[in-house]
């Protein structure tokens, strides 16, 4: 892990038919409060949980999570 989530999520930005990884995605990168530059579970996890929009489901990010973890 290089790199942090927030940058690892935004290879899914921008699909022309979305799906949950670009619904996700593209709400991520337009919450200016989402923690850029960690790569930290408990921190993301938490902000996922209570701040961030409902697009953004705690499910999405835990199978996003797995895919950054398998990197």
């Amino acid at each position: 892990m290089n790199r942090s989530f927030y940058q690892f999520a935004l290879k899914y930005r921008g699909k022309m038919d979305a799906d949950n990884f670009s619904s996700f995605a593209d709400s991520m990168f337009l919450d200016h409060s989402f923690p850029k530059s960690s790569s930290d579970f408990d921190q993301l996890s938490k902000y996922v949980e209570e701040k961030a929009h409902p697009v953004m489901k705690a499910s999405i990010f835990d199978k996003m999570w797995e895919e950054y973890t398998a990197e």
